[in-house]
């Protein structure tokens, strides 16, 4: 049986006649229309009649977007075509269209849906459409927002956050923008309160404009301006909430009196609507960014107001981290600098000058560094190395292996056996380091390349732990990689450390870097390296003018990996300048080393230290034959200071003690080291060397730039 509607008390329920049906049709809240075959309009409901504020009648026979002048259908054309594809296809189609009236702005979700009569003919298109601007704007306030996680902050520098959050306000919703800051904010340290400030004080970071450049502002960028605190904009800064403002006449004559340059450049370029929000960030004021309309006729709104107070938000977020990363840059910046050597120590060895550049972008500041220590016997260690991590904590290891290699050398250690010492320390620290605070960087990794040179031989042995080989240009020889032997990073064990010897001609040069002066990007590491090869072939330039030529070659402007590069141009310590004998292992043979250490000094002019030299001569060439063993020999060195020297063939270690009253020996070291500037010991693979150093009046220090 077949079933029927039934009304409440169960009479049969008649369907609804046309005029009913048309009547249900025109009360629907919802806008229906009708387009027939020809895409003309043939039925609108009052919904949509009253959404262009027409009568239903004056809508019939029209085009998709004919509609009086001062309304305007966005996508008409196109609401056309999808009318078009439906009637071909027959299948329903969703369609988004914009429709924008005077002083609004609305857009309609449209369900365009085939209608057909009882044979199934197509007679038309029926459009339902819905009204969906709350959804839409949302929609694009999230994309605008989508966007700004991506695009703000894609770096920690302060500036370019700046010019990001100006640039995507202006592409989304905004005429014209500027960013100002804090001044203290450029430069890492902590913002200050506005309500502790007599005038709010700024620099213009960034501006942005949907015209061709910015309108032309009365502050330009970089340039320092202020906001009085009773103003409207710094009022706004002191509550800390984003401020919607209409620009009228009432209202710039409001401002007039208090900012008078202000008021005329809004006038001047039009300017009816702006936004003030302040940039805060863990509850501190960094700047403020201000957004502006004048080509965009409609005022700024309720949504625009909430969009910029996120977008500033998370900018503000951005600026701050940018802003403690410029501060903890310039700390580690700072310490590192500081336990770099300022200048070389004196010393003739070497000719030698440096260069170092800091990571501007990624991590921070790392550990690579450099040193030049002067030696016993007028020699000279040169060091890089380079430690693994960034920011302070890098710095500050950096500083710790630095003093370890310092004093290490003062102990006249060589290249391999320096390196081991120091491996055994940094072991040390990494293990000390782990049991301490959690999250602590590791020290093991660290590298490290030690050379010392001597100006008598002119020889240099090198030894490194890990880190890239040094480059020699012998004169009159095309620079080359010397080949070392490769040793493991500081603390990582293994193999032992080799060095090996090289003989280095007056007027070579030898360049010492950290990996980063063939790291940068483009170029392979080998193009790189034959790159550093060209550019130190000319023999003739200044070691200045090559560091700068190497630096700007292969170093970028910005780049990812610190940079230390050292160059020496090695000298000969001339064979006027030094004298050595052999003795043999009997007492009888002070009285003849002190009379030749004599008259040495004389020949050199330094009669004056005669008396205190030969009691140097005398203990020393006295100790050597009674704890030591043949060969013996004494050698004068004259460079910056007088320098003294007995070598024995035992490894027997030296050392002070202080002598009781009655005892016949145990003075001899007390006294060189009382009458000597400094005295030490160094080994050899053939036994030991003595040296005690006393001043040499008249000496000047070598130009060691």
């Amino acid at each position: 049986m077949e079933e029927r509607d039934q009304q409440a008390d169960g009479s049969p329920t008649e369907a609804p006649s046309a005029p009913m049906r048309a009547r249900i049709l025109n009360q629907l809240p919802v806008a229906v229309t009708f387009f027939g075959r020809d895409q003309r309009l043939a039925m609108a409901n009052a919904a949509a009649a009253s959404v262009v504020a027409r009568s239903e009648a004056s809508l019939l026979g029209l085009l998709p977007g004919e509609v009086e002048p001062g309304v305007v259908v966005q996508g008409g054309a196109g609401l056309a075509d999808a009318i078009d594809r439906v009637m071909r296809t027959g299948e329903a189609e969703s369609y988004e269209t914009y429709l924008l009236l005077v002083g609004s702005k609305h857009v309609w979700q449209a369900m365009l849906t085939p209608v057909r009569d009882g044979a199934g003919e197509l007679l038309g298109v029926s459009v339902v459409t819905v009204d969906t601007t709350d959804q839409f704007w949302a929609r694009e306030r999230m994309a605008v927002l989508d966007r700004a996680n991506t695009r703000i902050g894609s770096t920690l520098d302060v500036g370019r956050t700046a010019e990001e959050l100006a640039q995507l306000a202006t592409e989304g919703f905004a005429d014209f923008v500027t960013v100002d800051l804090l001044a203290e904010v450029l430069t890492g340290d902590e913002a200050r309160s506005p309500r502790a400030r007599d005038e709010i004080r700024f620099l213009r970071v960034a501006q942005s404009s949907v015209l061709e450049g910015c309108p032309e502002s009365i502050v330009r960028l970089g340039q320092a301006h202020t906001f009085d605190r009773e103003s409207a904009i710094g009022r706004t800064l002191l509550l800390g909430e984003a401020a919607r403002y209409t620009v009228d006449e009432e209202t710039l004559s409001e401002w007039k009196q208090r900012d008078p340059d202000r008021v005329h450049s809004l006038r001047k370029h039009r300017i009816h609507s702006g936004i003030v929000a302040p940039l805060r960030a863990r509850g501190i004021t960094l700047g403020m960014a201000m957004f502006c309309r004048h080509r965009t006729p409609e005022p700024f709104g309720d949504s625009d107001l909430s969009l910029c107070g996120e977008l500033v938000a998370r900018a503000a977020v951005c600026v701050d981290n940018a802003r403690r990363y410029t501060r903890e840059r310039a700390t580690a910046l700072a310490l590192q600098r500081s336990l770099l050597p300022s200048r070389s120590a004196p010393q003739r060895a070497v000719e030698v000058t440096s260069r170092y550049v800091p990571s501007t972008v990624g991590a921070g500041i790392g550990g690579d560094w450099f040193d030049v220590i002067p030696l016993s016997g007028a020699r000279v260690a040169l060091v890089v190395g380079d430690v693994v991590g960034h920011g302070i904590h890098a710095s500050a290891t950096m500083g710790r292996l630095r003093t370890a290699v310092r004093a290490l050398a003062e102990v006249d250690l060589a290249p391999e056996e320096l390196l081991t010492q120091l491996d055994d320390l940094v072991m040390k620290l990494d293990r000390e380091e782990e049991a301490g605070a959690a999250g602590t960087a590791s020290v093991a990794g660290a590298t490290c390349l030690y050379a010392v040179y001597d100006p008598i031989s002119c020889s240099c042995t090198m030894a490194r732990a890990g880190h890239p080989e040094p480059v020699l240009a012998r004169p009159h020889e095309y620079p080359e990689k010397l080949a070392l032997p490769a040793g493991p990073a500081l603390g990582a064990g293994g193999a032992p450390f080799e060095a090996a010897r090289f003989e280095l001609p007056e007027g070579s040069r030898l360049a010492l870097y950290t990996d980063g002066l063939l790291a940068a990007p483009g170029p392979d590491a080998d193009a790189s390296l034959a790159e550093l090869c060209h550019l130190l072939a000319p023999p003739e330039v200044s070691l200045d003018r090559t560091c700068d030529t190497v630096m700007s070659a292969l170093v970028p402007e910005r780049p990812v990996d610190d940079v230390a590069f050292v160059l020496a141009r090695t000298r000969r310590l001339d064979q006027e300048n030094h004298a050595s004998w052999d003795l043999a292992a009997d007492p009888a043979v002070v009285v003849e080393a002190r009379r030749r250490a004599a008259g040495q000094l004389e020949a050199w002019g330094l009669g004056d230290a005669v008396l205190t030299t030969e009691l140097v001569v005398s203990e020393l060439v006295t100790n050597a034959i009674r704890y030591g063993g043949p060969p013996i020999t004494l050698r004068l060195i004259r460079d910056l200071a007088l320098v003294c020297e007995v070598s024995d063939g035992s490894s027997t270690a030296p050392h002070l003690r202080r002598a009781r009253m009655y005892d016949e020996g145990g003075r001899g070291l007390l006294l060189v080291a009382s009458v000597t500037e400094r005295w030490g010991t160094r080994y050899s693979g053939n036994g030991k060397t003595i040296w005690a150093q006393l001043p040499l009046s008249g000496a000047t220090d070598t130009d060691v730039s």
